[in-house]
């Protein structure tokens, strides 16, 4: 079956599997939870885009990560809906994967290229009436709390991935593992191979995170239990793998099983050979930074507004865009914003290192400017916590309740690709706060500088790359990283804090052809550099044809 409806291009010939756990290709398809779907679904946009023989590979989620409800008291509640798609195509194709012995059956659906604009992709469900209520359950919920069925879920999208593929007799010549979630591809192509190096050939690799919940550990009896490596012998799995103790680490296994690997910035590539210099027999670990589609995430009239040089339309479509995103605000709240305020948005996955209250550690000083009248400004943040975490939730709820004491900061829930897009189009300052070396990569800042968002960040992930300060960003300036995690919270605050008083809030107001130059700087600077084209260019050029 020929599963491409576009002619592939001359340079993109090689035929490329892209495994990742989720994708964000549109709004409509509920399968993402975040940044790794995004990069995902900009990928698969992109390759389309670039005519591409590329096809992904991943899971039709039942109920998808959840839905963002709020409960009486306007807190967040965690609703999980089963979603239907009817623009899904059968592809008539079930498989076998053992799990714990078990016969699970695999069903494949299919997504054209032509309903998104991407390349196609395949995914796969255990949701099926052949199944048992437990297996069924398998498919249910991205990234499940419960460690036997990630587990599951992994031996689903590894080997019931290449078995669809062969069973679909469409012949791959790279496996690309986004994250090491679908390491079991690995023991299935051994099981034909009979050999480490002939996999390796065929097996790239993509680390996302040096965050721990990135880098999944499991007992590797556990792993053998369940048929994580596909029935090869311990012995046989200790030897390929060279794991030697019980901790079998994804990241670890889908590094030695790979002919190459990346990092998803410069940055990320220090941190990540810094992490794993002392791991025997990994590929070696270069960087390709992650990047956004520009098609899919750009507002059109914003960009010819820019191409026109009339700063007066781009000043003009901004502010028709903030109405676009405030309409959502007084909907979901009841606050009324004003297109004339300098708005601050910070919206991205809810998780401690990305720190998402910084900008109120100092409650007196951020309640001074909040409350400000004569430089005023008007903060909104969403997002998604992990919908098992509590503290991230907690975290969420504090904020939801800390705006009802202020009309001009909001908290919104359906953090989505399109309120994503919405936030980004609409903001004037997109707001980024990880602590240094624990964000990869931070794409949200590339989609919000292409819609003329000033991106505002620590020096992490793809920023450095990017900025100049006070020309097309603002940079807050590193922590020494011996200080305790408070100091280093105290001083980013107030760093943070220093530079929207005494830089870009006057300068929003007071020099406003300043400004509009550096919202110019930034939309020029992140196009093409951070464009999707360049970075799947650069996977077919560093890693697919070597």
């Amino acid at each position: 079956m020929n599963l491409h409806d576009y002619e592939i291009g001359e340079k993109y010939k090689k035929s490329v599997a892209y495994f990742s756990m989720e994708f964000a290709i549109h709004q409509a398809l509920k399968i993402y939870s975040g940044g790794l779907g995004f990069l995902a679904g900009s990928h698969m946009h992109s390759a389309y885009d670039l005519n591409q023989n590329v096809v992904g590979v991943g899971i039709l989620w039942s109920y998808g990560y959840y839905d963002q409800g709020r409960d009486s008291d306007g807190t967040l509640r965690a609703e999980f809906i089963r979603k239907h798609y009817y623009f899904l195509e059968d592809l008539n194709i079930t498989i076998k994967v053992k799990i714990h012995s078990v016969d699970v059956y695999v069903k494949a659906l299919f997504l054209p290229s032509t309903v998104f604009s991407s390349a196609p992709l395949i995914l796969l469900t255990t949701d099926i009436p052949e199944n048992n209520f437990l297996a069924r359950t398998i498919t249910h919920k991205l990234y499940d709390f419960n460690e036997e069925t990630r587990i599951s879920q992994e031996i689903v999208l590894g080997i019931g991935g290449v078995k669809v593929l062969e069973a679909l007799k469409h012949k791959v010549d790279i496996y690309h593992m986004n994250e090491g979630h679908a390491l079991p591809l690995v023991y299935e192509l051994y099981l034909q191979f009979k050999d480490m190096p002939e996999v390796k050939k065929r097996v790239v690799f993509t680390t996302h995170t040096p965050e721990d919940a990135g880098n999944e550990v499991h007992n590797i009896h556990l792993l053998y239990k369940f048929g994580f490596f596909n029935g090869l012998s311990m012995d046989e799995v200790r030897k390929i793998t060279m794991i030697e103790d019980d901790n079998f680490g994804l990241t670890v296994g889908a590094l030695r099983a790979s002919k190459i690997s990346n990092a998803v910035s410069k940055f990320h590539g220090e941190v990540a050979n810094r992490m794993w210099k002392n791991t025997k027999g990994k590929s070696e670990i270069i960087y390709i930074t992650n990047a956004q589609n520009r098609r899919f995430w750009t507002d059109r009239m914003m960009l010819n507004a820019f191409d026109s040089h009339e700063d007066y339309e781009l000043i003009a479509r901004k502010k028709h865009l903030k109405r676009q995103l405030f309409d959502i605000v007084a909907d979901q709240t009841g606050q009324m914003f004003d297109p004339d305020v300098l708005t601050i948005v910070w919206a991205r996955r809810f998780a401690e290192y990305k720190r998402p209250g910084l900008l109120k550690y100092d409650f007196e000083r951020f309640k001074k400017m909040i409350t400000n009248t004569e430089y005023p400004v008007q903060v909104i943040w969403a997002g998604k916590p992990y919908p098992f975490d509590s503290s991230s939730i907690n975290t969420f709820n504090e904020l939801i309740l800390l705006s009802r004491e202020f009309k001009n900061m909001a908290v919104l829930i359906g953090y989505e690709l399109n309120l994503s897009r919405t936030l980004k189009k609409g903001s004037d300052v997109w707001l980024n706060t990880p602590r240094v070396s624990r964000e990869a990569s931070g794409t949200s800042g590339m989609t919000a500088s292409m819609n003329g968002s000033v991106h505002l960040s620590t020096n992490d992930g793809w920023h450095p790359e990017f900025a100049k300060d006070g020309i097309n960003s603002f940079t807050i300036p590193e922590t020494k990283p011996s200080l305790s995690i408070e100091q280093q919270d105290h001083e980013d605050n107030k760093n943070l804090m220093d530079i929207l008083e005494n830089k870009i809030i006057p300068l929003y107001y007071d020099e406003p052809k300043k400004w509009i130059e550096i919202v110019k700087n930034a939309m020029s600077d992140v196009i093409p550099a951070f464009d999707s084209g360049r970075m799947v260019h650069e996977y077919y050029m560093k890693m697919y044809d070597i």
